[in-house]
């Protein structure tokens, strides 16, 4: 006798709903993705084992880029006046009070002493170290030694904590030049800004880290 003959299933799977679903997770996240703006200097820092935190107050941050510019931060916006207001006396600039607030609000400095009031005309998007030809540091032109002047002027008897935040392909010479101009003015004390990675494991920092001794500052 013939066995009855069982009708076949279809194997095909309605995929609509699942579809649905992740067009609307993709809508999702294209709508609320913020993504991070350009840095207006780029640096990439070398990486160390280091594990102190660069101090946010009382900053005044040198940056070297990868083509050697060199540009000048502060994080205190009254000293970042009063160092503008001693620059412009010692080097006979002829701001008025008018161009020195307007320079006082800048984020940076990043050119000649003497164009100070161009880059602050300027709108902010441009003042990128693609615009921006840096503090000058030539050893026949070293500008940045005024800067450390005047800034050493304002700061004295007062904190200040002097970076530097140099890309890890910058030139020798970029790094020289900035250190002569803290040396001129007997700044010894600075701290270098690095991107923190692991101790490698077996060093004698590791095991210093193990047994728990901070190490030395």
């Amino acid at each position: 006798m013939a066995r009855p003959k069982i009708p076949r299933k279809s194997t095909a799977v309605d995929m609509t709903a699942m579809c649905d679903v992740a067009f609307l997770l993709l809508s999702f996240f294209i709508l609320t993705t913020k993504f991070k703006p350009s840095e207006a200097i780029e640096v990439t820092t070398p990486s160390s084992v280091a594990s102190k935190v660069a101090p946010e107050k009382d900053v005044l941050l040198v940056t070297i880029t990868k083509s050697g510019k060199v540009y000048l931060g502060m994080d205190n916006a009254d000293r970042r006046r009063d160092v503008l207001n001693t620059l412009n006396v010692t080097k006979q600039l002829g701001l008025s009070d008018a161009d020195l607030e307007s320079i006082a609000k800048l984020e940076f400095f990043g050119v000649p002493v003497g164009n100070l009031k161009q880059q602050a005309l300027m709108p902010k998007e441009q003042q990128t170290d693609r615009v921006l030809p840096g503090i000058p540091i030539d050893t026949t032109n070293n500008q940045m030694i005024d800067w450390m002047r005047a800034a050493a002027t304002v700061y004295a008897g007062q904190p200040m904590n002097l970076l530097v935040k140099g890309d890890n392909d910058a030139s020798f010479p970029s790094f020289k030049n900035v250190m002569t101009s803290f040396k001129k003015n007997e700044l010894f004390k600075f701290q270098m800004v690095t991107n923190p990675e692991s101790v490698p494991q077996g060093t004698a920092l590791w095991n210093a880290n193990l047994a728990g001794i901070k190490p030395e500052e």
